[in-house]
């Protein structure tokens, strides 16, 4: 066996110590010695973002770091988006807006989506689309996609004003 080593993060609020071989990706991390299976293996070149996850509340391919590089670090997966079983108002509008077909690449949509909406609570079609540019879907095309990230924008904004002047 090889040797092994000590990683300790916060994944979805919750902290997680476990040994990890150096060479172990992320990915495999979540899902296999997490069971936090909503992060999706596509590609394993970075190509397809199905992957994504937050990281210090910044999204990043899971499958392009090692565990050991997340040490002491923050991670949030598509399962630490929904609280008590209330989904969010992004995770609505992929459903309201069927901004998904298979659902492969949903999770990762939805954690990129996330990361910008908290970046840029109104961003215009064009900057979402910059935005999500490093996600691919086979099955939906990409105007539901776009549209659910309009709508839940949308939704957000109350919220978002209630913030600011509070």
């Amino acid at each position: 066996m090889a040797d092994t080593v000590p990683v300790s993060v916060t994944v979805n609020g919750t902290t997680c110590a476990r040994e990890v071989e150096p060479r172990d990706l992320l990915v495999y991390f979540l899902r296999e010695e997490l069971g936090l299976t909503g992060t999706h293996v596509g590609c394993d070149t970075s190509q397809c973002g199905a992957c994504t996850i937050l990281l210090d509340d910044r999204p990043v391919k899971s499958c392009t770091m090692f565990a050991v590089q997340a040490d002491g670090k923050r991670l949030t997966t598509v399962e630490g988006l929904a609280t008590d079983g209330q989904l969010t108002p992004l995770q609505e509008a992929f459903w309201n807006e069927h901004g998904l077909q298979c659902g492969f690449c949903t999770p990762g949509f939805l954690m990129t989506a996330t990361a910008l909406l908290r970046a840029n609570p109104s961003p215009s079609e064009d900057e979402i689309r910059k935005g999500l540019e490093g996600n691919l879907c086979r099955c939906t095309g990409y105007a539901n996609i776009i549209a659910a990230v309009q709508t839940a924008s949308q939704a957000m904004a109350p919220a978002t004003a209630a913030a600011g002047r509070a």
